[in-house]
């Protein structure tokens, strides 16, 4: 029986435990839920699929093509022509094309030139541009750009991810350090209520005078004021956490008074936010999205330079076919019967090509001066972010070590009161002064939450 008593109160603890660890919101979940569910990350990720989009439609520009064309005519029972074109086209990545063509027209008004035997006439052959449009072209330059477009999409999604991952960890700190306040004026609300008591019980005995239960009434009643203040603020920040929380099918939840934040994310604060990335300044800034955003822009004004430049030159298309009637026979496609054109144009001015490719020269120059001050703004901000981390762990640790101190003074003020050698009037100072220094490592800690999150938001490692 008494191994069952046993078991049955382990079972009860374990279950206790885990109860208590289920009302506990920890950083890492909180994240893990935002990450997962919010909408905006929802929305952010649509930012890489518009922009695979527009890599398919670019793509779209080199997909083979057929072409069909037909007209007739008949008036007053004479058929004028019947006419019919069919053509397969396959542009390719440089400026050439392959063509197969059907053609069979006939009609008593029909334009000499567009004879053909009375099977119809097949023709193969290709199109070419010599100069402009060659090396690069409209379609080549597109399907660049779009591939780079898909990389810079990735970079900017991360971004805005990442500061909207900010809000949200500043968010659960705030609403830990309200949590963390409340706790501090809940305490010593108690200890100003057994205060009271016992102040009363001394007075009745005869061994304190009046004025003692004023002031220890006061108090209590600026306790009571104080954990007020701290339960609004804590609400206010309970509401804001609980913005970031979603569930599948974009069902928002609300947290209830039985979950609270984790008093303890101090120990996991480096690893939840990935703290030990922090190598060195310039490869962070290296490594940085923005700067991979700006590079990758900069590559597609790079091809765009290179477009304008080709525009320079004079557009000579070529196109050579060869023609037969017996499509089944590939030897009677051969160098006797073809077909062939040449177009040859060049503006006289230029002054729309060339004024095209001083403005993208222009833009390219904007966009190195705008790598440049964007280099040197991130390693400003990288190292006052760990010139920050560093300060403030040390006032943490300062600040903690006085709480210590403050506390050993409270309870030896404390006991000589109790032995009617001290004063409440001093209790209470020493108290207060406890206070406002557990609020200052309160505060500490916030920050010190605050500045390893916002240094790691600069470096987008969140």
């Amino acid at each position: 029986m008494r191994n069952y008593i046993i078991l049955f109160c382990s079972l009860l603890c374990l279950t206790l435990q885990a109860q208590e660890t289920d009302s506990i919101l920890s950083l890492e979940e909180y994240l893990g839920y935002v990450k997962k569910y919010h909408p905006i990350v929802k929305q952010a990720r649509l930012i890489t699929t518009e922009s695979e989009a527009k890599l398919l439609k670019s793509r779209g520009a080199f997909d083979p093509k057929i072409e069909v064309d037909y007209a007739n005519k008949e008036f007053k029972g004479t058929n004028y022509y019947d006419k019919l074109n069919a053509a397969f086209k396959i542009p390719t990545w440089y400026g050439v094309e392959l063509k197969a063509n059907y053609e069979n027209n006939e009609g008593v008004y029909l334009n000499p030139e567009y004879n053909t035997p009375e099977d119809g006439l097949y023709s193969a052959g290709v199109s070419v541009s010599l100069a402009k449009g060659l090396l690069t072209n409209k379609r080549m330059a597109t399907l660049k750009q779009a591939k780079l477009y898909t990389q810079q999409a990735a970079a900017k999604q991360k971004l805005v991810v990442n500061d909207f991952l900010f809000d949200a960890t500043e968010a659960y700190f705030n609403w830990l350090k309200n949590y963390k306040a409340k706790l501090v004026y809940t305490a010593y609300l108690k200890n100003a209520e057994i205060r009271l008591l016992n102040v009363k019980k001394s007075f009745f005995a005869g061994d304190k005078p009046a004025v003692d239960t004023l002031e220890a009434s006061i108090n209590y009643k600026n306790r009571l004021l104080d954990i007020e203040k701290a339960r609004i603020g804590y609400i206010k920040s309970k509401l804001e956490v609980s913005n970031f929380l979603w569930l599948q099918n974009n069902v928002p939840l609300e947290i209830t008074n039985a979950i609270t934040p984790d008093t303890t994310t101090i120990n996991s604060i480096n690893t939840v936010l990935n703290s030990s990335l922090l190598n060195t300044t310039e490869e962070l800034v290296e490594n940085h999205p923005k700067l991979r955003e700006l590079q990758i822009k900069k590559n597609i004004l790079t091809i765009d330079k290179r477009y304008k430049t080709n525009n320079l030159l004079p557009k000579i298309d070529l196109q050579y076919n060869f023609l037969s009637s017996d499509y089944q026979n590939l030897d009677s496609f051969n160098s006797a019967n073809y077909k062939t054109g040449l177009a040859i144009s060049f503006p006289l001015f230029l002054r729309k090509e060339r004024a095209d490719l001083k403005l993208t020269k222009v833009k390219l120059q904007d966009i190195d001066f705008d790598i440049m001050a964007t280099k040197v703004s991130l390693s400003n901000k990288i190292e006052s972010g760990l010139q920050e981390i560093d300060s403030y762990t040390n006032q943490h640790t300062i600040v903690r070590d006085l709480v210590k101190d403050y506390k050993k003074l409270v309870y030896t003020e404390e006991r000589k009161f109790n032995l009617g050698e001290g004063s409440l009037f001093l209790v209470n100072y020493r108290e207060v002064k406890l206070i406002e220094t557990q609020l200052k490592e309160i505060d500490t800690e916030y920050n010190l939450f605050l500045s390893k999150s916002k240094l790691l938001s600069v470096i987008t490692m969140l």
